[in-house]
């Protein structure tokens, strides 16, 4: 009887403890574990992290991190880290965290536009993926994938299209650049190579010409029409004489690109580059920025018209003053010039 008793206690007692452990470990992987106030935040894995550099991140965003780690060894996570974009809600449990980050890499969005260059361009996709500068140029730059799909540095981009594109975070700079490489493919349809080959250009000189248009003018209801001087004035064999060429040249021969150029002066008009449409009749060896999709339309679709010529319209502040003979458009310019000189623009 006594005995029956002791085994009757030490079952009862069994039955607590594993009642208590049960609870236990239902409360470590069942229970909420956030610490941050938000509704959700953002977690990026940087490729190659051990468990330790995990940790570390998540230790300000959980309230137990013991109890973190226990349930990421059970569950394996410890040994399988996944590189990534992650978002964890308010109010998860280490279960659910732990889902989160094994198997649901969030994608991010990556913009970009007005880029001069590919250094400004590789700064620009930076600060949205995870490689560096250093990496994006470098790919941007590699002499065999640009000979192997007919670009060199010059005018390598107009590989890269302003957009706004889809990417997981832990994108590799060379699997970025042909992703853009597939991107810039599926612009330049049939279609649009019909109408390249139509006007007596080429892709690269198309994208050349845009980026002259882009600089001209924000307006994009007026690009058309400027892309039609400049068709215009090559189709007849003329110097382009275009602005933006020669600011993209002084900025070259500066080094110096972030400068701001509000004003050409004559002087500007003698810089020896290829960039400088003033002495050279043959088009830029590559864009002097990076066009949007706006004005690459509008080369390709430009205005059938009779101007050769354009000046600021001071009076419509934004568009331009076209006109069809030099005798005009120096009135038009006259007035432009007493303007700027009015408002003290000296460069």
């Amino acid at each position: 009887m006594y005995i029956r008793k002791i085994l009757v206690v030490i079952a009862i007692l069994g039955i607590v403890a594993l009642a208590g452990f049960s609870y236990y470990i239902y409360d470590v992987i069942f229970s909420p574990n956030t610490a941050f106030s938000e509704e959700k935040v953002n977690v990026y894995i940087p490729t190659g992290s051990d468990y330790s550099e995990v940790r570390d991140q998540l230790e300000p965003l959980v309230d137990n991190i013991a109890e973190f780690d226990q349930v990421a060894k059970r569950k394996g996570y410890t040994a399988n880290i996944k590189a990534g974009r992650f978002i964890l809600k308010k109010g998860m449990n280490n279960n659910e965290m732990i889902n989160v980050l094994r198997s649901r890499n969030i994608p991010v969005w990556v913009t970009f536009n007005n880029q001069e260059r590919l250094e400004n361009l590789a700064g620009r996709v930076a600060v949205q993926i995870e490689a560096d500068s250093t990496e994006l140029l470098q790919a941007m730059r590699d002499s065999e994938f640009l000979a192997a799909n007919n670009f060199n540095e010059n005018n390598a981009l107009s590989m890269y299209l302003p957009n706004k594109y889809e990417f997981f975070w832990n994108t590799s700079a060379e699997e970025f650049r042909e992703r853009m490489k597939k991107e810039y493919d599926r612009f330049w349809t049939a279609e649009k190579l019909q109408k390249a080959e139509e006007i007596g250009l080429t892709p690269h000189e198309v994208m050349v010409v845009a980026s002259i248009v882009q600089k001209e003018t924000a307006k994009v209801d007026e690009r058309p029409r400027v892309a039609g001087v400049y068709m215009n004035r090559l189709n007849n064999g003329w110097k382009l004489d275009a602005d933006p060429t020669v600011i993209y040249a002084l900025k070259d021969k500066l080094q110096d690109f972030d400068t701001v150029i509000k004003r050409v002066l004559y002087k500007d008009l003698k810089i020896d580059s290829p960039y400088n449409t003033y002495l050279y009749k043959e088009l830029p060896p590559g864009p002097i920025s990076m066009p949007d999709i706006s004005s690459i339309n509008a080369v390709l679709n430009y205005e059938d018209h009779d101007y050769f010529y354009f000046v600021v319209d001071v009076e419509n502040f934004g568009y331009h003053k076209f006109s069809k003979t030099l005798s005009q458009h120096n009135i038009n310019k006259r007035e432009y010039v007493r303007w700027i000189n009015k408002q003290k623009i000296n460069r």
